[in-house]
């Protein structure tokens, strides 16, 4: 049998025993994340998560040992391919996987490197007189100009797609830019929590869309209950209500007096008569009836002239709010 390297040992028994002691394990993707990067990483989770690197065979064996106590454990093994290290942490997958995005910082794509989206140089004034950058720029597709003693860009242009490979010469003329397209950070490639493997495309989820989902299906399920008369005790208010306000229609339309309804009935009726009042000819119409029926038409031509006149004013102020962030920004 092999003899094993003492340190390997102990390393393997630490990864272990970090596993037995954190309810989260995740494996980190660390390809291309630079050292001074990393550090600024373990600054900002100092206290909430554990990351240790190690050789991908140790960090195999320690998920071996510890699938031994939780053989789900186990299943993180096919996980660990590229640059990878352990992540051990107390927040659940979901929010570790968050503040991980969160904390990803921009940074220069290095030649032959593919394109992760579409590189857009801005036009603008740049900070480089006239000379040899002139012709750099012109060389990697991006038209120029002199204008006040500075190398001006004169129109956005994209100078690589997305998944294109990205020239030397043109890595180097972005970083003289200050244009970073790349996100570096820690890629959180799978964590394991009470037994279950969460791979990113589930904890990529999108949580705005699925709440938004939640209360549309909570919403069409209520409205379903409802015209299903399929009472629970969350809809008993409602259907309740909905029973009132129908039974209440329909007194009112076949104009049974009873007590509840006899205003609405009266009020229809009411109407009823000035609509066909104000159709007849003035002197159809003794002077009570005429003058109610004047007030009423006076009435309703306010309403509306008011209402135009609030739509104007919402209108006004909408365009007022326009013209004032146009200010704002130029």
């Amino acid at each position: 049998m092999a003899h094993v390297a003492k340190w390997k040992e102990e390393e393997v028994k630490e990864l272990a025993d970090l596993m037995a002691q954190y309810p989260v394990v995740g494996i980190l993707n660390m390809e291309g994340m630079p050292a001074r990067q990393l550090q600024k990483m373990r600054g900002l989770l100092r206290g909430e998560v554990v990351i240790k690197m190690s050789k991908k065979s140790l960090m195999d064996h320690a998920l071996e040992k510890a699938a031994m106590e939780e053989r789900s454990l186990g299943d993180l093994r096919a996980q660990i391919h590229g640059q990878p290290a352990f992540i051990f942490s107390k927040i659940n997958p979901f929010k570790l996987r968050k503040i991980l995005v969160k904390n990803r910082a921009p940074a220069p794509i290095k030649g032959n490197s593919v394109a992760p989206k579409d590189i857009t140089v801005q036009k603008g004034e740049t900070p480089f007189p006239p000379g040899p950058m002139l012709g750099e720029l012109q060389q990697v597709g991006i038209p120029t100009a002199v204008a006040g003693g500075k190398i001006t860009i004169k129109e956005d242009r994209v100078v690589a797609r997305k998944g294109e490979k990205v020239s030397p010469k043109l890595a180097a003329i972005l970083a003289r830019l200050g244009i970073e397209p790349l996100e570096i950070g820690l890629d959180l490639m799978a964590a394991h929590e009470k037994g279950t493997i969460y791979l990113p495309e589930v904890l990529g989820v999108d949580e705005e869309k699925v709440l938004a989902d939640l209360r549309l299906a909570y919403m069409e399920a209520l409205n379903l209950s409802l015209t299903a008369s399929y009472i629970t005790k969350d809809n008993a208010p409602m259907a309740v209500a909905k029973a009132f306000r129908e039974a209440r229609a329909l007194a009112v339309e076949a104009s049974i007096f009873e007590p509840g309804v006899m205003g609405d009935i009266l009020a229809r009726s009411c109407g009823q008569m000035f609509s066909l009042a104000s159709r007849l000819k003035e002197e159809a119409l003794d002077e009570e009836l005429r003058e109610k029926v004047k007030t009423r038409q006076v009435a309703k031509v306010e309403v509306k002239r008011a209402e135009k006149a609030e739509k104007a004013e919402e209108k006004k102020s909408e365009e007022e709010a326009i013209s004032g962030l146009g200010a704002l920004f130029g």
